[in-house]
């Protein structure tokens, strides 16, 4: 695709796409997602350049399955659900979960939602918001009166820093009315390693924010009550290679995994 040019942050939504279209040739794959694929044979990069980044690329579809679980089990508990999405990438889980009664919101930064809209398009229940999740005026575009609230923060809040989360989560709690938060979370171990990162020392961005227990975020809000978490190392252990036996390891499993945090916000 001619002209495509995504830097930094930005460049980082190619890596869960070539992550998932890796998995989708696979025999037997954790995820099948066939549009990724399809997105990125049309996109023009060097995508070889992530060649030998597997541990990167089982940590993405592993994620991809637990939110997707995670928010399949929402929509089935709420199925007049409204889900955000932040920082969508070229995320395919709409396209994938939709019941036919959900409104889902896929919000990114500009550059990321131009060529999102190459892809995708907008229906009565499908809107895609090109702003920085910083852009608070993004909340003026969220219509939560279908139902309960789920958000979802997918390979996203690591990049920012401590007060930044901070601030996002008091934007939750002033602006919507009780909703819950599936989100992406790092150890502070990992967030010194950008440079030594199989993919992401690949692209101009870095690690800026981990916490060592979802419990932590308790702390960041009077409203947050933690639910549970999901440790990347606990699933598809043959896949994990070598780092599986490390992950046995309680020191090791607990300061190098990635997890899914899901949390609440209660008035």
């Amino acid at each position: 695709m001619k002209g495509l040019k995504l830097e930094g942050i930005s460049e980082t939504l190619l890596i869960p796409l070539w992550a998932r279209a890796v998995e989708a040739n696979q025999a037997r794959p954790i995820i099948e997602d066939r549009k990724s694929i399809e997105m990125m044979e049309r996109i023009e990069y060097d995508f070889s350049k992530f060649n030998k980044s597997w541990m990167s690329q089982i940590g993405v579809v592993i994620r991809t399955q637990l939110l997707d679980n995670a928010t399949k089990a929402f929509i089935d508990k709420y199925p007049d659900a409204t889900i955000i999405n932040i920082g969508c990438g070229l995320d395919t889980r709409f396209s994938r979960l939709d019941n036919g009664k959900i409104r889902w919101y896929d919000l990114d930064l500009p550059e990321a939602i131009r060529v999102r809209r190459l892809f995708f398009c907008e229906t009565d229940r499908y809107k895609m918001i090109a702003k920085s999740v910083f852009d608070y005026s993004w909340i003026d575009e969220i219509d939560p009166s279908n139902g309960p609230l789920l958000i979802i923060a997918e390979g996203v809040f690591m990049y920012f820093t401590k007060q930044e989360v901070k601030n996002l989560m008091d934007l939750f709690v002033d602006s919507f009315k009780e909703p819950e938060l599936l989100i992406e979370v790092i150890t502070p171990t990992l967030t010194k390693l950008s440079k030594q990162h199989d993919s992401l020392s690949k692209v101009d961005a870095k690690f800026q924010w981990g916490i060592k227990s979802g419990k932590e975020l308790e702390n960041y809000n009077n409203c947050i009550k933690f639910i549970g978490e999901w440790n990347y190392f606990d699933y598809h252990r043959n896949r994990w290679g070598w780092v599986r036996w490390l992950a046995l390891i309680p020191a090791f499993k607990n300061r190098f995994n990635g997890r899914i945090i899901h949390i609440a916000f209660k008035g």
